[in-house]
């Protein structure tokens, strides 16, 4: 590898092991094994590296959830059994990807106050979306369509949530049939029965 890709790899690990805030350019410089000057050089600054170290780490996590959702397609014909065992197979991801799950939430609190890194997710989000359509569907892509943004936008609120309560508490995160009967309930609350 080349100092820029020895910088991401090391940005990525820090973001693991130490988080988004707390990680410095000399902790990247170290993990990396490159000099602090090659920050700048390739990426600008720490903050730019950073973000695109967190960009690059959610997209290589999609992987591993694209993973935990052929697995359960595979576990039945039945819709419902299948949405169940996804979100039961993602307690995977929240533990191999917890450092970078952490990290998420904390780069969230700071956007207000980055302008790159508020681009940066913004720039993410529609990707995400539509990433996370065709992932929950089983399909190794959607159309960019009104529609499949809401979809995926529905899935994103419902991971992130998941993520959130799994970080504070793994204990009384909600397993898959606890999602699948929460759907059943909201689905009747608020839907009328000629739209579900």
């Amino acid at each position: 590898m080349g100092n820029r890709e020895d910088l991401m790899a090391g940005a990525k690990r820090c973001l693991y092991e130490k988080g988004y805030g707390r990680t410095t350019a000399r902790d990247i410089a170290t993990a990396s094994g490159v000099s602090l000057a090659a920050i700048g050089y390739h990426f600008g600054s720490k903050d730019a590296l950073l973000n695109a170290a967190m960009i690059e780490a959610i997209g290589e996590m999609g992987e591993a959830l694209g993973a935990v959702v052929h697995a359960a397609n595979q576990v039945s014909d039945d819709r419902e059994e299948r949405f169940a065992a996804v979100w039961d197979g993602l307690k995977t991801v929240f533990v191999e990807h917890r450092g970078l799950w952490a990290a998420q939430f904390e780069a969230l609190a700071q956007v207000a106050h980055e302008p790159e890194l508020a681009h940066a997710f913004a720039q993410a989000q529609k990707d995400g979306r539509l990433g996370l359509a065709a992932l929950f569907q089983g399909l190794p892509e959607v159309p960019d369509t009104e529609e499949e943004i809401a979809r995926g936008a529905f899935y994103q609120t419902l991971l992130a949530g998941y993520a959130a309560q799994w970080l504070a508490a793994p204990e009384l995160a909600p397993n898959g049939r606890d999602f699948l009967r929460g759907l059943r309930l909201v689905s009747a609350s608020v839907l009328s029965p000629a739209t579900r």
